[in-house]
């Protein structure tokens, strides 16, 4: 066990997470030359296509240190966005140690700083390394300057690397075996392991990856999922490397994978301990909190028949993604289909690419919102996830609505177009703070409802790429806030209903009419567009009808003749304006999603 080290790499986003992990695997040899591609650890082509990491992506490495004995690394390559910070939380958990990284241009940015806290509270052994040194807009003093004054190491601490060029890379293991502790745990105690994450395979069913605390792990042995008490045979059991490697047995502080022939996504959890039937521990190791999704989305399929698909393949990306939360929802407009909960805006898009290419499956997104709580009059608390659950106006005495605190890091030239971004989303700034001369830390307390659509786009091109952005939930504040209904001919829509700030109702109304004015095909009859405040209509838009020319056969003659074939025309719009329905089309959902 002396010989084993169990740590992460972390950063924020783009700062070279999975190109310094491709260059640890190519100097222990991990990956032979052949194999070898770059973000050799991202397995989905979503993650190469955008060039990013949604997944924490665990293996394992051997290492003949200079001391003379050869060590066993267990790296796992974290996410840098914030809407998968819920992945880095459950890595962390499985390490003793962590390689923060920073960007020698860009420097410490605000996920840099949100994931050094949670490596903090877990107590693990920091190891800062300041990546991409070779390029010429790299800045190696300010940046170091930097890293001192967030985590107060000396700047001997500081490893000087680059993960394209492999500068630095013998110093990052080194560092690893000197600084690292080794993980702690009793071989002779009753078998502990810590779930961290789980994928399903079809064939083998759900493969769940654990890190052993407590005992020893055997193959072909009877084991208990401790919190779901569940007993089933460990069919094989081994250890991750660029493919499985099954093995007899795992001690205490080794990372590994149990396949146990499970097909139901219910019966593993993230978080679980697994211990022996025969012999069992008593008590649970304290994991992780469960997950408290952000944005919430109806999910539904195009046609009605394929409901029963969908819940599979949300089921199967539940084991992948335990981050997705969903339950069944129906919809007048929509039919059957899911309310989805997920971390942000980004997750929700790339949920919405895996379904569409890994599972076949075609979906429309309804307008995410966020929870609320509503009261009534005699003080009853409501959940309120869609805003067909506020209940009667004349009933409701008041709503509460998320805040979260944003901590946006940037140049100092961005603070008042920032600064007005964000009052103009009702935030309010708590903190300004100078980092250093060129980089200062703003925080705000802002509703998250209104970071949910555009914010961090708009964040991103006001500042030109130079700010970075992340979030946590603080509590619920009273607000004024309203349902607005958007009618089609008099019918509402329930899909398209949100609840928005009453000084904000009337132009995000406009707004959504002239949209759908836009977006929506004609008809042979007039479309009225409305949006609508209860009874009160506060904006309005028309589609006029296609008209076919009854007029065309008569060629001169009385005026009676065509006056008698329009009214008949007319006659006849009239009656189909009153059966006829108005069908909106899937595009028209997802580009009112993206009101500007």
């Amino acid at each position: 066990m002396k010989n084993i080290r169990n740590f992460c790499v972390i950063a924020h986003i783009d700062h070279g997470k999975s190109t310094l992990s491709d260059r640890l695997l190519e100097h222990t040899q991990t990956i032979s030359e052949r194999k070898m591609q770059n973000q050799a650890l991202d397995d989905m082509d979503i993650e190469r296509e955008r060039g990013i990491t949604i997944k924490s992506h665990a293996v394992q490495m051997y290492y003949p240190a200079k001391d003379g004995e050869t060590y066993t690394f267990n790296l796992i390559d974290t996410p840098g966005h914030v809407d998968f910070s819920y992945e880095v939380s459950r890595s962390i958990a499985a390490c003793e140690g962590a390689l923060l990284l920073v960007d020698a241009s860009q420097g410490v940015q605000a996920q840099t700083i949100s994931n050094l806290y949670l490596a903090i509270e877990h107590d693990l052994e920091i190891i800062p390394v300041l990546n991409k040194v070779d390029m010429e807009s790299a800045m190696i003093e300010e940046m170091s300057d930097q890293i001192i004054d967030l985590i107060g190491c000396d700047l001997e601490d500081i490893i000087h690397a680059s993960g394209k060029t492999g500068i630095g890379i013998v110093d990052i293991l080194e560092a690893a075996v000197s600084r690292i502790p080794a993980p702690k745990g009793d071989l002779e105690a009753p078998l502990q392991a810590l779930i961290f994450d789980s994928v399903f395979n079809s064939f083998r069913g759900v493969i769940a990856y654990f890190k052993v605390v407590n005992g020893v792990m055997r193959s072909k042995e009877k084991v208990r999922f401790f919190n779901t008490g569940a007993e089933y045979n460990a069919d094989e059991i081994g250890i991750l490397q660029m493919d499985q490697v099954p093995k007899k047995e795992l001690k205490a502080g080794n990372v590994g994978y149990i396949i146990t022939g499970i097909k139901e996504s219910k019966e593993i959890k993230v978080g679980d301990t697994i211990t022996n039937a025969d012999n069992p521990c008593l008590a649970g190791i304290d994991g992780f909190e469960d997950v408290k999704p952000m944005v919430f989305a109806g999910v539904y399929p195009i046609e009605n028949e394929d409901f029963e698909d969908l819940r599979d393949s949300l089921d199967k990306l539940q084991l992948n993604d335990a981050s997705l939360v969903f339950e069944p929802e129906s919809s007048v407009a929509l039919g059957f289909g899911f309310r989805c909960g997920f971390l942000g805006m980004l997750h929700l898009e790339i949920i919405q690419e895996r379904l569409s290419r890994e599972y076949d499956q075609e979906v429309i997104t309804t307008i995410p919102n966020v929870s609320y709580f509503g009261y009534d009059k005699k003080g009853v608390k409501i959940k309120v996830n869609t805003p067909n659950d506020l209940p009667d106006p004349t009933r409701l005495d008041r709503v509460e609505e998320p805040y979260i605190r944003a901590q946006i890091i940037t140049k100092p030239e961005y603070i008042g177009t920032i600064m007005s971004l964000c009052m103009d989303k009702r935030g309010i700034l708590t903190k300004q703070n100078y980092l250093t001369q060129e980089r200062v830390e703003l925080t705000f307390e802002m509703p998250l409802a209104e970071i949910v659509f555009d914010f961090y786009d708009k964040l991103k091109s006001i500042s030109r790429g130079y700010a970075s952005f992340d979030y946590t939930p603080i509590d619920y504040r009273a607000s004024d806030l309203v349902k607005l209904d958007i009618m089609l001919n008099g019918d509402a829509v329930d899909a398209l209903s949100s609840l928005v700030h009453k000084t904000k109702a009337e132009s995000f109304g406009r707004k959504m009419c002239k949209k759908l004015r836009e977006l929506l095909p004609r008809q042979q009859f007039v479309i009225a567009i409305q949006a609508s405040i209860g009874a009160k209509i506060i904006a309005r838009e028309t589609i006029s009808a296609l008209r076919k020319d009854v007029t065309a056969k008569c060629y001169g003659g009385d005026i009676s003749r065509k006056r008698k074939l329009l009214e008949k025309q007319k006659k006849g719009k009239k009656k189909m304006r009153q059966i006829g329905n108005v069908e909106v089309p899937q595009k028209a959902f997802l580009d009112v999603l993206k009101l500007d």
